[in-house]
Order: C-alpha cells, then structure tokens, then sequence
C-alpha cells in the first residue's frame, strides 16, 4: 500500500489529527509537488518516534537548526514511500540497525510549523511540514552515531523526560498525544 492510501485509512487520534488529516488530503489533491520541497508552503516529511523493547525509552537526536531534542525524520524528496523515508532517516541520524514496525501503517499524523532559518548558508521561508509519523522499536545496545551535518547528538532517554528535552513548545503537545498513544497501546 503506497503513503497516500495509508493517510486515506488512517484512523484518526483525536480532533487535531481529523482536521489536520483533511488538510493533508487536500494539499495532495490540490499540488503537484507535495512530496518535494519544491512547494515552499507545504510539504512532506516522515518520521520515525523509537522506543527501546522495554517500551520506557525514545531515541532521540539533538537538532542542529532547531537546536532542540528530538525525533528523527526527513523530508520525502520525492520518495512515495514514507515508511521508507522515515527508515532511512532514522539509520542514517542514529546508526541503530536493529528495528521492528510496532504498529501497522501511520502512528501519527501532524501539520507541523517550520520557522525561517538558515540551512547550509541560505535562508529557508516559514513553511509547513506534512508529517507522517512511525513508531518504530529498536535495539538500545545498537551502536549510536552523529550525522554531523544534521545533529550534534544522539541519545535513549526516558520517555517521560521527553518533553523536558524539547525546548521546541509547538512540540509539547505533538510529545503529549504520542505518549498518550503509547500507554493505550502498552494498555
């Protein structure tokens, strides 16, 4: 099954996924370019939110533009496949090698806020990413790396710190609802 069907099955979470759902719809509908960062409004990215077995930790790396803890996940670049995206980011952000999908399709998904900033010397617009979020475990004895021109630092912490870590606000609440979702699933 390719993305768009994932989000066409998608279940909804909560009011925000629902509203935020329709306005991914529509953005694929209505542009071309979606999948790449060619569109300078929106676009789409995929992420990967890991827990070690236990279910306690979440892998996360230190974001070099929003110099901020967080998850892993990239632009889609063109790829159709954004459970695929959100693998290679996160193999390529951490160097962890060992995972497994925890559920079936699409954990989460979100219309997420960029600021302006400066990325490799030249000056990136606000704009919005589409955000197809994974939930992903993997093995927290894998040996962690750097990728140096995104991140200054990858580490398993607790997931009840998470927020704590993050000094990105808008993130807060997207933290929130995934922990609520994990302890349903933990059930």
């Amino acid at each position: 099954m390719d993305s768009i069907e994932l989000i066409q099955k998608y279940v909804p979470y909560n009011e925000q996924e629902e509203k935020d759902k329709s306005i991914i719809l529509n953005c694929l509908e209505v542009f071309e370019d979606v999948l790449t960062r060619n569109n300078k409004i929106a676009h789409f990215t995929s992420s990967a939110f890991v827990l070690n077995k236990a279910r306690n930790k979440v892998l996360v790396v230190h974001h070099n533009i929003y110099n901020s803890w967080s998850w892993t996940g990239g632009h889609a670049d063109g790829e159709k496949d954004l459970l695929a995206v959100a693998i290679k980011e996160l193999k390529e952000e951490t160097g962890v090698v060992n995972i497994n999908l925890m559920t079936t399709g699409i954990f989460s998904l979100d219309i997420l806020p960029v600021l302006g900033h400066i990325r490799r010397g030249e000056y990136v617009s606000p704009h919005l990413h589409l955000s197809a979020a994974f939930l992903i475990e993997a093995d927290e004895n894998d040996p962690l790396i750097v990728k140096e021109d995104e991140n200054s630092g990858v580490k398993w912490i607790l997931l009840e710190e998470l927020i704590d870590y993050s000094n990105e606000p808008h993130m807060h609440k997207v933290y929130g609802k995934f922990i609520s979702k994990i302890k349903e699933l933990n059930g």
